[in-house]
C-alpha cells in the first residue's frame, strides 16, 4: 500500500500517519516529491489489510499494490532517483558511460584501453577480474590482482571502477576496489548475495538474468533494497530466445518499461546484447534513443587476442565513433553525453 498525503499536509500529519503505520507493526518508506509526500507500507498482507487511513487528516488516498516489490518500485518513489557513483549522477542528464574489456589479462591491456575510452568520453572503467565462464576451462579471471590492476589504472586515469562480483564472500574484498558492483546475469537470482549486498551502500549495478522477466529482475532488486541499500542501477544486457544469430536479444522494450515501473536509473549493454561488434554501435545508439541512463561497452586494442569476448569487443576507434554518434542522439531525448 501507498499512502498519499495532500499537498497540504503538514509535517504534524505525515508524522500521525507514520506512527499509526509503525504501531500496527508495519514499516513505512517515505518519498518526498515536489508536490506530494507519498508514505510506503511495507509487511505483512493481512497487517496492511486492516490498515484504515483514508480518514486521517492530511491523506489523499490510499493506493493497493498489486506487485510483490515495493522499494523499487515507481509508485511508491514516483521521481526518479539519482545513484551517485563515486560523485558521478548515473540518472543525471549526462549519460553515464561505462568502457573497458571484458576481462583483466594484464596491466598494459587495461591501461591502453582506459587511455582510450577516457579520452572518448568515458566516465568509468569496466573489466572483470572475477570471470564466471560457461566453461570451466576458459578464462577465469585474474582475481585480486586484476582488481588492483583496475584501480591503479583507474586512479592513473581519472576513471571509476566497475567490475563484477560472483560471491557474497567476496563483496568485501571487491568493494575495496570497486566503485561499483556489477551483479552478473547468472547471479541475478542469488538471493543470499542479494541480501548481502543490501547490507552495503555500495552502488550495484544490477544485470538481467538470461531469461529472466521483467517481474522477476524488479523483483530480484528488492532484496538488495530491502536489505536498506537503495543503491541500484539496472543493466539490460540481452536475453536469450530461439534467435541463435546473436549471442542475446537485445530487448530495447525492457528500457522502456524499467523507466516506467521503477524510479532507478536503467543503462544498456549492447555487447553482450548482441554478441556481435558490427552491432554494438546500432544498438547502443537505440537503447540511448529509447531512454537509456546510459552504456556500457566492451572495449579491447586487440580483440583478436582477448582471453574472452574478443567478438563484441569495439576497438578504441570504433568506439570513438559511437561516443560521436551518441552525442548527436542525446540532445534529442534531452540528455547529453
Amino acid at each position: 500500500m501507498i499512502v498519499v498525503m495532500n499537498a497540504g499536509a503538514t509535517q504534524e500529519n505525515i508524522d500521525h500517519v507514520i506512527a499509526k503505520i509503525e504501531q500496527a507493526g508495519l514499516r513505512t518508506h517515505l518519498s518526498k516529491g515536489e508536490d506530494r509526500v507519498i508514505i510506503g507500507v511495507i509487511g505483512d498482507k493481512q497487517l496492511i489489510s486492516r490498515l484504515e487511513m483514508n480518514m486521517m487528516e492530511g491523506v489523499e488516498k490510499t493506493v493497493r499494490i498489486t506487485e510483490k516489490y515495493k522499494l523499487v518500485s515507481r509508485e511508491f518513489h514516483p521521481e526518479s532517483s539519482i545513484v551517485y557513483v563515486s560523485g558521478f549522477p548515473v540518472g543525471g542528464e549526462q549519460l553515464a558511460i561505462m568502457a573497458g574489456p571484458c576481462s583483466v589479462e594484464s596491466y598494459d591491456q587495461v591501461y591502453d584501453a582506459a587511455v582510450k575510452v577516457k579520452a572518448a568520453g568515458a566516465q568509468f572503467l569496466r573489466g572483470g577480474a572475477f570471470k564466471p565462464r560457461t566453461s570451466p576451462y576458459d578464462f577465469q579471471g585474474l582475481g585480486e590482482e586484476g582488481l588492483k590492476i583496475l584501480r591503479d589504472v583507474a586512479d592513473k586515469t581519472g576513471l571509476r571502477v566497475v567490475t563484477e562480483v560472483v560471491d557474497k564472500d567476496d563483496i568485501g574484498l571487491v568493494s575495496e576496489y570497486a566503485d561499483l558492483l556489477q551483479v552478473g546475469a547468472r547471479n541475478m537470482q542469488n538471493f543470499q548475495m542479494l541480501k548481502a549486498l543490501g547490507k552495503t551502500q555500495k552502488p550495484v549495478l544490477f544485470k538481467r538474468g538470461l531469461s529472466a522477466t521483467i517481474s522477476e529482475w524488479l523483483n530480484a532488486a528488492e532484496y538488495i533494497a530491502a536489505g536498506g541499500n537503495e543503491n541500484i542501477i539496472f543493466c539490460e544486457r540481452g536475453i536469450r530466445t530461439y534467435e541463435t544469430y546473436t549471442r542475446n536479444t537485445m530487448d530495447l522494450n525492457a528500457i522502456a518499461a524499467l523507466k516506467e515501473l521503477t524510479h532507478f536509473p536503467v543503462i544498456a549493454d549492447p555487447s553482450h546484447g548482441t554478441g556481435r561488434w558490427q552491432m554494438v554501435r546500432p544498438l547502443a545508439r537505440a537503447s540511448v534513443a529509447v531512454g537509456a541512463d546510459g552504456l556500457i561497452i566492451e572495449v579491447h586494442c586487440r580483440p583478436e587476442l582477448a582471453l574472452s569476448d574478443g567478438d563484441q569487443s569495439l576497438i578504441p576507434r570504433n568506439f570513438e565513433m559511437l561516443m560521436d554518434e551518441v552525442r548527436q542522439i542525446a540532445p534529442a531525448v534531452g540528455r547529453r553525453a
